[in-house]
């Protein structure tokens, strides 16, 4: 299989700056924290106490998420995340939708059974192009069989929208940041900050992450 990557320049920036790409603001209490960035998210990847943090903004129906996923996460959580060295936070940006909306939503009721990243996973795996219909109640369902979920609890999350709110407030708070494309990817220490944009190989994760640890 060919695989494609779409490449974007690492900018390095501080917390605050990424807040202010697009937008001016007046107040300071508007200024993003890190606090801000994984609030609302994914439950945390990793040893909450890293000393960097790398916070993803995706749609499980995108393309270069879809590359991401299957050509660069998994070496990064084996040198980085397993290691200690880094945890890893992913936000919903639905760019393709309600049925990327929906996905999401599958997302949180499997976490409700403790097993989000497993569905996360399984999303992945599973993915079936840009609005194709591959995402329905259906296949939600049998992702959460897969998984070994509760299929009757997993069902009546979804039925009752329980977390279509957070999967909204987690695009509109990528947008007022400045978020416009997925994957894309903020990591951060406490003394710098890097946007990337983009089905990225290991190797830029690499650079700017071994400069972070240095730094």
């Amino acid at each position: 299989m060919k695989k494609y990557y779409y490449f974007a320049i690492p900018v390095i920036i501080t917390i605050a700056a990424v807040y202010y790409m697009t937008t001016p603001h007046e107040n300071k209490q508007d200024e993003l924290t890190p606090q801000m960035l994984v609030q609302n998210g994914s439950p945390i990847l990793g040893d909450p106490n890293a000393k960097i943090t790398i916070v993803e903004f995706g749609d499980y129906q995108c393309t270069y998420c879809h590359l991401f996923h299957e050509n660069t996460k998994d070496a990064l959580l084996q040198q980085y995340v397993d290691t200690g060295k880094v945890n890893f936070v992913f936000r919903d940006f639905p760019l393709n939708g309600p049925d990327s909306v929906l996905a999401a939503e599958g997302s949180y009721c499997a976490d409700d059974q403790g097993k989000y990243w497993q569905y996360h996973d399984e999303l992945y795996k599973n993915w079936g192009g840009e609005k194709t219909g591959w995402v329905n109640q259906n296949s939600l369902d049998k992702f959460a069989t897969t998984v070994g979920l509760d299929l009757d609890k997993f069902d009546k999350c979804m039925s009752d929208k329980k977390y279509e709110q957070k999967v909204l407030d987690n695009q509109k708070f990528g947008e007022k940041i400045g978020i416009d494309a997925t994957p894309s990817f903020i990591i951060f220490s406490s003394k710098n900050a890097t946007k990337l944009v983009g089905a990225q190989p290991i190797s830029v994760f690499q650079q700017v992450l071994d400069k972070f640890q240095n730094s």
